[in-house]
């Protein structure tokens, strides 16, 4: 029997020890930044107590419809070029909480992984919870039949954050899952009006990091006030704010993920 991910190509995990760090932010953008290079990309959203990413994509009132072969996902746009499946198309009204035990949740997790019927993709994103327990383990045994790509590790820049990713680190080592490179996100702020980058949270802990665990360091990504409203109106901030500060720093990311897939599949 075809597996639903059978016609996947490529799975990224996005992973970080820490909440708020902006793992959805970097999942959505990563997504838009490669369909803008011409992929198909599926988010798969297992953050089962907050989920984002419908919200980030203006796609919250969306139903998910049942096929022959599972779930369909949720499609961003006509082309089809986005797709997304997330617990917050399945509950009933949006502010319910999901007040659940970790089997329910390792059983829907697993469900999500061998029910959705994504088709073809280049890409599928993994935005995950924060922390290295239950949810984790789940999809990573879940997925690790269909050999995932590896792991984006996401952080901010102070000491805090940095600690809870090192930990993350340690749960890739232990559940055998590559780590592709870092994230330095909310790296400094860029003043809309004079341009000038002012580090709110310190700067270089990302980056110290993936030196220490000798893994690459992907990038920094400056709060960018631009970024947050397209989050909000879920709006394509790749297309439309082309000029940002943020921009270039997630081409480059985009196009470092691009690269290590042509070298591993030449």
């Amino acid at each position: 029997e075809r597996s639903n991910l059978a016609g996947v190509r490529h799975i990224l995990l996005v992973l970080s020890g820490k909440g708020g760090v902006g793992k959805s932010t970097i999942a959505t953008e990563l997504a838009l930044s490669l369909r803008h290079s011409g992929k198909k990309v599926g988010i798969l959203d297992v953050d089962l107590c907050g989920p984002s990413i419908p919200r980030m994509f203006r796609a919250q009132d969306n139903d998910v419809h049942q096929c022959d072969s599972g779930w369909v996902p949720v499609f961003v746009d006509q082309d089809k070029s986005i797709s997304l499946m997330s617990i917050g198309f399945l509950l009933e009204k949006p502010d319910d909480a999901v007040v659940w035990r970790g089997p329910k949740k390792n059983a829907l997790i697993k469900q999500f992984v061998a029910d959705v019927a994504w088709g073809d993709l280049d890409f599928l994103i993994v935005d995950t919870p924060p922390g290295t327990s239950d949810e984790h383990i789940s999809t990573v045994e879940a997925l690790r039949p269909y050999k995932p790509l590896g792991a984006i590790l996401v952080t901010t820049p102070q000491a805090v954050s940095v600690g809870d990713v090192r930990r993350e680190l340690t749960f890739c080592k232990k559940t055998g899952l590559r780590v592709l490179g870092i994230v330095e996100n909310m790296s400094g702020f860029v003043c809309p009006h004079c341009s000038e980058c002012t580090n709110i949270f310190s700067k270089g802990g990302g980056e110290e990091l993936a030196k220490h665990a000798g893994v690459p360091f992907l990038g920094c990504v400056p709060l960018d006030p631009q970024l947050s409203q397209s989050l909000e109106e879920g709006r394509d901030f790749i297309q439309e704010f082309p000029k940002s500060s943020a921009f270039p720093a997630l081409a480059h990311i985009t196009q470092q993920i691009l690269d290590g897939t042509l070298q591993r599949s030449s």
